[in-house]
């Protein structure tokens, strides 16, 4: 029996075991309806596997879930009718073009006659694909590919979305376009569970984000309540020269003490510091080395650096053990 008390998911205790590997060990989530809830962690941590059970594709072997108000287990065909799922790989007919596969999945999902026809154009114009509208989906671009799988998730519209690392190797401009469907998804209504690696798409559009290591959730809240959590301010430094990156890390530590952080941008790194008169002795230190600082900040620890406290890794580091597991 449906019940409704303002949760899209409502999951206790969720248990998966392969063999004598527990991949999810006693996760709890609460997703508020309308909103985009982030789940975070490092590879093979048991975010792919929490979602399956979420979406009825794999069974729990502990705890319980309500999807929708719906039981995953009991009611799973009432919570398969109401969602919808885009994994990390396209899920569209290649050999289709991009009108054909929308025009089948609108068929195939009850529409009938001239309302098929007329989503499928709908949903080309709404996903700015109209121009590829006739071309195979093989010669999509991968930005274009993303956004059609997504289109065709949506031909009816789900009231929950699951998205499973949904921009993964999509360049800068793709994935803020994705980024933009999923702000206007929830604007209509529909809640998005969104599961990724990428902090930065997390930090963008998240309202509330769970860390899952090692199967269980280590922290949960807000981005800001995450970024809190760390409890220092800290001094983000990018150089004019990044061949001198190790030369600037050596004199932050010296000057403000702990561990300074090398940034995927070559020529940033951060470092946590509890005063500011600290950071401004640290600048005037690398000045005094001839190390050129192009800009600093003292501000909130990134997401990157709250995931590297709470898990000891950043999110794309997999141990050979996890890259077993992460099936």
């Amino acid at each position: 029996m449906s019940r409704d008390n303002g949760l899209a998911i409502e999951a206790t205790g969720l248990i998966k075991t392969f063999g004598e590997h527990r991949a999810v060990d006693g996760v709890d989530l609460a997703v508020r309806r309308g909103t985009v809830y982030g789940v975070l962690g490092p590879n093979g941590a048991g975010k792919t596997t929490t979602i399956k059970m979420l979406a009825t594709l794999l069974r729990p072997d502990g705890g319980t879930a309500r999807v929708l108000g719906h039981d995953v287990v009991t009611e799973a065909d009432r919570v398969r009718e109401r969602i919808s799922l885009t994994g990390q790989l396209a899920s569209v007919d290649e050999d289709l073009t991009g009108r054909e596969n929308l025009l089948l999945l609108a068929r195939l999902l009850g529409y009938r006659g001239g309302a098929a026809a007329a989503r499928a154009d709908q949903l080309l114009a709404a996903f700015g694909l109209e121009a590829a509208a006739g071309r195979q989906a093989k010669h999509y671009s991968g930005g274009m590919r993303r956004r059609l799988d997504i289109a065709a998730s949506i031909v009816v519209t789900p009231q929950l979305m699951f998205l499973d690392e949904p921009t993964t190797g999509l360049d800068p401009r793709s994935r803020a376009e994705v980024w933009d469907i999923v702000r206007a998804l929830v604007g209509e209504g529909t809640t998005v569970l969104l599961c990724t690696q990428y902090l930065d798409e997390a930090d963008q559009l998240a309202d509330r984000i769970a860390v899952i290591d090692r199967g269980t959730v280590i922290a949960e809240g807000t981005p800001g309540q995450l970024k809190g959590s760390v409890g220092q301010s800290t001094l983000h430094v990018r150089l004019a020269d990044p061949d001198r990156r190790t030369d600037a890390r050596a004199a932050l530590e010296r000057a403000i003490g702990g561990e300074a952080q090398l940034l995927p941008e070559p020529a940033s790194l951060t470092i946590p510091v509890a005063d500011a008169a600290l950071a401004a002795r640290a600048l005037g230190d690398l000045d005094g080395l001839g190390v050129r600082v192009e800009s600093f900040g003292l501000g909130q620890p990134s997401l990157d650096e709250v995931f590297l406290a709470l898990t000891g890794q950043t999110p794309d580091e997999q141990t050979p053990q996890q890259e077993a597991t992460a099936r």
